[in-house]
């Protein structure tokens, strides 16, 4: 295995997060690798999704959070201070369980983020754009009406779209909370299939509720439980040998 594999892309160490006096994860301490795809899975309420959005600081959005710990992506904390939150979100990518397209065509949804950066050179701009829509594997179903609304594709192709949107502005790093939760079998076998894809060019994170798909796509996997770190291993042996007995009951499904 190539030692890039083997260094950690992010770290966290004893990260710990509180809605007002509700405390969501304990001491998380975890190392997630570069180029691979890690699932987070566990029962709802379990700090998965918080966890996921403690990597880009999406929790900061909301009234009363306080967090302890660090979050480390390549050497640095991105909770010290001084750190540039939206440099961090242009890093750390973010693909949510509902496809959210903005009410624009599907050209100026993946655009939208380049432009924002500053660029305008309609040419670039169209370079992105096609190599975006590619990364997604959505070119080919909608090169020929781009101007069309976006609003007018698909669920599935709405998702893969917005993977495109998260993609055009150069991330290291792609978030994905629930991705196929509200998608088709087919459609979700798209979007697995371009995960796996994906994860040569980045280091993704995907929660879960299906430990099928955890164990499809994913090359490590963790088990959250009630805020903590219940486990965390490569994903084969998560699911043929746990080593802890909360995790083999939660994936044999006697609770969850």
């Amino acid at each position: 295995m190539a030692k890039e594999h083997l260094d950690p892309k992010i770290h966290t160490d004893r990260l710990s997060l509180y809605y007002g006096e509700k405390q969501a994860l304990r001491e998380i301490s975890i190392r997630l690798h570069t180029h691979k795809v890690t699932a987070l899975i566990g029962p709802s309420g379990c700090g998965k999704s918080t966890f996921l959005r403690a990597l880009n600081r999406m929790n900061d959005t909301i009234d009363g959070v306080r967090i302890d710990g660090a979050v480390v992506i390549d050497g640095v904390n991105i909770y010290a201070p001084g750190v540039n939150v939206v440099n961090l979100r242009k890093r750390v990518g973010m693909v949510f369980q509902r496809s959210n397209p903005f009410p624009k065509s599907i050209f100026d949804n993946v655009a939208y983020g380049p432009r924002l950066n500053g660029i305008s050179d309609k040419k670039e701009l169209e370079g992105i754009v096609e190599r975006s829509l590619h990364g997604a594997a959505l070119w080919d179903e909608v090169k020929d009406r781009l101007d069309s609304s976006a609003l007018a594709l698909s669920g599935g192709q709405q998702q893969r779209l917005c993977i495109a949107r998260a993609i055009a502005v150069n991330p290291d790093i792609l978030l994905m909370d629930e991705p196929c939760s509200a998608l088709d079998p087919i459609s979700t076998s798209k979007v697995e299939d371009l995960i796996e894809k994906l994860s040569d060019r980045y280091t993704i994170v995907i929660v879960t509720h299906n430990m099928q798909q955890a164990a499809r796509v994913s090359d490590y996997t963790a088990f959250f439980y009630m805020g903590q770190l219940i486990e965390y291993n490569q994903t084969r042996q998560i699911f043929t040998a746990p080593e802890k007995k909360q995790t083999e009951d939660y994936i044999t499904g006697r609770f969850g």
